[in-house]
């Protein structure tokens, strides 16, 4: 089958770990008999600097005209440390959700048994922990009204979110908590906040619907401590935009390390497939950055992206193979060779094609 692939590399190790991801799709499509064909195009700072915006309507037309979005990361220091900058990386990525419609980001969470004892968490408290949050990614906090005060010593970002907002996203929560172990926790700051009521109010109301799947509401601050505490009591977690971005970011660290989860986008339009980490400027074109996430990232797009389920199997199986095998970049090598960002894209790459 032929498919067609935007590829936004982006900036920092960006372009790097997405070359790594393409080594592995190009083997995925050797081995399988597919055909992915690539346009490349620039978002985030890269954009800026070609262009002045970090998401062009030039990229925007090669995502909607594609099948699946691999992308990068973005970030530049010399935007992340001026906050006077009034045209920024972040922006672009704010303004692909919207336009593709891209309402929900989905991470799953599960532990690599080879690298459970890298946990910071106890390996008893890590060990089988398996879940999925669910992150409602184009209302909330971050798209809503914003503005200083006109003596600018005051500023406030506007929290809204409405009921059909709600409904689709957590209606995606219950679809996936009953392909799963059927629970799914509702994460909200219902004591405080109205738009966490009406949260509570929509869900409480499409819950008959759902009778099979277990249900429960956690305020935020219990949440983000159950994840810590007991982070295998979780199967679908499903909350707004800003509370989904910190929890998530706070699950993806009791895996050991964060340059191995992926992540996709995915609604309205094109989905996006992208890894956890940021742009890390530090290690750029030192060819040491973790391809990992990355390639779990293609891994997503094969299976979520494309509907190629075996496919994806075969790239995950590879990237267990490479952890067994200690196959690894510097941020995860452990007595042995730290090997290149390279030299593990290329080793994932034949591993497929041997696979039988």
């Amino acid at each position: 089958m032929d498919f067609n692939i935007a590829v936004l590399a982006g900036d920092g190790i960006g372009p790097e770990v997405v070359d790594q991801a393409l080594k592995v799709l190009n083997a995925v499509s050797q081995k399988f008999g597919h055909t992915f064909n690539y346009t490349h195009a620039p978002v985030g700072a890269t954009a800026i600097d070609q262009t002045g915006d970090p998401y062009p309507p030039e990229t925007h037309e090669v995502c909607m005209k594609s099948d699946a979005v691999m992308f990068g990361a973005i970030g530049d220091p010399k935007y992340d440390n001026d906050p006077k900058a009034t045209v920024r990386p972040e922006q672009g990525l704010l303004r692909m959700r919207k336009q593709l419609g891209l309402f929900s980001n989905i991470r799953p969470i599960s532990p690599f048994k080879s690298l459970i004892h890298r946990s910071p968490l106890r390996q008893d408290l890590v060990d089988g922990a398996d879940f999925v949050v669910i992150r409602e990614l184009t209302g909330g906090i971050y798209f809503g009204q914003k503005g200083r005060s006109e003596d600018r010593t005051g500023a406030f970002d506007t929290l809204y979110y409405t009921k059909p907002e709600i409904q689709r996203i957590v209606a995606l929560g219950f679809d996936y908590a009953r392909k799963r172990r059927k629970k799914l926790t509702v994460v909200d700051k219902a004591n405080v906040l109205a738009s966490s009521r009406l949260w509570r109010e929509t869900v409480q109301e499409m819950a008959p619907d759902y009778p099979d799947v277990e249900l429960e509401f956690l305020f935020v601050d219990n949440a983000a401590m159950r994840i810590i505490q007991w982070p295998k009591d979780f199967d679908v977690m499903v909350t707004g935009n800003m509370f989904g971005d910190i929890l998530s970011d706070e699950a993806s660290v009791i895996t050991g390390s964060l340059g191995l989860l992926p992540s996709a986008s995915v609604g309205t339009h094109t989905g996006v497939f992208e890894p956890v980490h940021g742009s890390y400027p530090q290690a750029a074109g030192k060819n040491i950055a973790n391809p990992l996430g990355t390639v779990l990232s293609a891994a997503l797009l094969l299976e979520l992206g494309l509907d190629l389920v075996e496919e994806a199997k075969a790239v995950r199986a590879a990237v267990d193979a490479s952890l067994e095998a200690g196959m690894v970049t510097e941020d995860i090598a452990e007595g042995g060779k730290a090997h290149s960002t390279s030299e593990v894209g290329d080793w994932l790459a034949k591993a497929i094609l041997k696979t039988a």
